[in-house]
């Protein structure tokens, strides 16, 4: 005789880079030992691995591939969410002197992801040139932290840039920069002057992130400050 299975409950959830529904379900025992297997290790490629595994069993989606960071740290977070509590304890440095912790609880179906005004894909470099940003993936993100050497740094930074870029626009033509060579494309952008690549560097700086701000009172000097968490890493530190 089969043994019954247990129902599971479905939600829906919008992305926040484009508006697009996604249907989930809290992970199961199995893809929690994922998540746990990965922790262990304490490498950050092993949790990603297992974090983007866990996404594509729980949701429609067949790929994570072309999603945004922010779009991936918002799914996980609600799957999390509905798959073992809304709440999260985590510790939080006091910013008035750099030392002090507290353990504050954070419920995480408060947790949105922030959008600056003002923030936008097209930049007009020129009168006569403009280009549209996509935003980095994962990989992409994951990529341009794993450097020893602050050249290295600032190089990887250059090529997820480089890497976001969805088209280059001129008076003749819109050119499809997956259709052009990435030693072309880093050419173009190598070619920028101070002012255009501070352009593209706001459009990294302003782009949605995953925000909670809190408030902590210092119990050492009775100081209350408010704290900003940021990426998915804050909430489950």
């Amino acid at each position: 005789m089969a043994l019954p299975k247990l129902n599971v409950p479905k939600y829906k959830l919008k992305l926040p880079s484009d508006g697009r529904t996604v249907n989930f379900r809290p992970f199961l025992v199995k893809e929690e030992k994922l998540l746990l297997l990965a922790t262990e290790t304490g490498q950050q490629s092993d949790i990603i691995e297992a974090i983007k595994n866990i996404i594509i069993s729980c949701t429609d989606l067949t790929t994570v591939e072309g999603l945004a960071t922010f779009d991936i740290e918002y799914l996980f977070l609600n799957i999390r969410c509905k798959s073992v509590g809304e709440m999260v304890d985590v510790v939080v440095t006091c910013p008035d002197d750099n030392v002090s912790t507290v353990n504050v609880s954070i419920p995480l179906d408060q947790i949105k992801v922030k959008k600056t005004r003002g923030h936008k894909a097209e930049l007009k470099l020129s009168d006569e040139c403009s280009i549209t940003m996509g935003y980095p993936s994962l990989d992409m993100f994951v990529a341009s932290n794993f450097t020893g050497e602050e050249d290295q740094a600032v190089d990887e930074i250059f090529k997820m840039a480089a890497s976001c870029i969805k088209t280059i626009q001129d008076p003749n033509q819109v050119y499809e920069c997956a259709d052009v060579p990435p030693d072309e494309i880093q050419e173009f952008f190598d070619n920028m002057n101070s002012a255009q690549f501070a352009m593209v560097q706001k459009f990294f700086d302003t782009m949605p992130k995953l925000t909670h701000t809190i408030k902590v009172t210092n119990p050492n000097t009775n100081v209350e400050s408010d704290v900003v968490l940021e990426g998915l890493a804050s909430f489950f530190a």
